[in-house]
């Protein structure tokens, strides 16, 4: 099949950045495994009103996972301070002084230098960051980091839509091999059945039409087609659900869920060791992929 694979991992890792008045801003990106879709970002103090524009933007790139978003200042002009004079404790200052004056009867003025010289008269604050200004190129940013995180998780999806075909062509191999086996069990089970009889009734005693009867009971309690049938269906659209274009990892794992189903109601259907060994090969590949699937998007 020459279908462009579309599958994606839930994990990777994305990067962008923009600088903006000087100002090197850096956005990352980290996605794990979740059920849903659950951003949790972390940003410099203030910006909260550009959070939701920032998940919005993420939403539109990605569907499912848990994203923790890292946005961080970096580079000169980081604490953007400046400064600034406290007018209360400065005019208390002078005010003081008048008062020393006026007291004590002594000559004398404040300056400028006897001031700054007081404690808390001069005071650094940071500038507060325009928002307006910033949303744009953070914005590019992070959807610079998303198709950054994007084509991360899509190289690994690729590895697991390998992987995954290998395991599902293992589990074909299987199904076909106990289809293979089942009708072989009735007919030994008939032989042992016939053989079991004689040792207890000659020949002559022995009524073919009980003999029968009994194969058919067992043959009936042992039927697998239905869930042959079955499986073979779930594996089919498996292999078609991994060429979808959309996030498939919840309806991968209930393609699962159903085959284990069906797989568990042969095992316990089959009486036979050969049919059983086939099924524990079975389920040991069908954990294998619902590992891999739990990682898909």
């Amino acid at each position: 099949m020459n279908q462009k694979k579309k599958i994606r991992s839930m994990t990777g890792y994305g990067q962008g950045e923009c600088t903006v008045d000087g100002v090197r801003f850096v956005v990352e990106l980290r996605s794990v495994n979740h059920r849903y879709l659950e951003i949790m970002v972390r940003m410099p103090t203030g910006w909260i009103a550009l959070e939701e524009q920032v998940k919005k933007t993420i939403r539109s790139a990605i569907k499912r996972g848990r994203i923790d978003v890292f946005i961080t200042k970096e580079g000169e002009g980081i604490t953007r301070r400046r400064l600034g004079i406290d007018w209360d404790v400065a005019g208390a200052v002078i005010q003081a002084a008048e008062e020393l004056k006026t007291t004590y009867q002594v000559e004398g003025t404040v300056t400028i230098p006897d001031l700054l010289a007081v404690p808390d008269v001069l005071k650094t604050e940071e500038v507060r960051w325009d928002l307006d200004q910033i949303r744009p190129a953070l914005i590019e940013a992070v959807e610079g980091a998303c198709s950054s995180l994007v084509c991360m998780r899509q190289r690994e999806g690729e590895a697991l839509f390998v992987d995954l075909l290998r395991h599902l062509e293992k589990l074909k191999e299987l199904v076909a091999e106990i289809g293979k086996r089942a009708p072989v069990v009735v007919t030994e089970y008939r032989d042992r059945l016939h053989k079991r009889l004689l040792e207890f009734l000659d020949e002559a005693s022995l009524e073919e039409d009980r003999l029968l009867a009994e194969a058919a009971i067992f043959a009936d309690r042992s039927d697998i087609q239905e869930e042959l049938i079955r499986l073979s269906s779930h594996m089919d659209q498996f292999h078609s659900v991994l060429y979808r274009e959309e996030p498939v990892g919840r309806r991968l794992d209930f393609l699962l869920q159903e085959m284990n189903r069906e797989i568990n109601t042969i095992g316990s259907k089959g009486n036979d060791a050969q049919i059983t060994s086939k099924v524990v090969d079975f389920k040991s590949e069908l954990e294998k992929m619902r590992e891999q699937v739990q990682n898909i998007e």
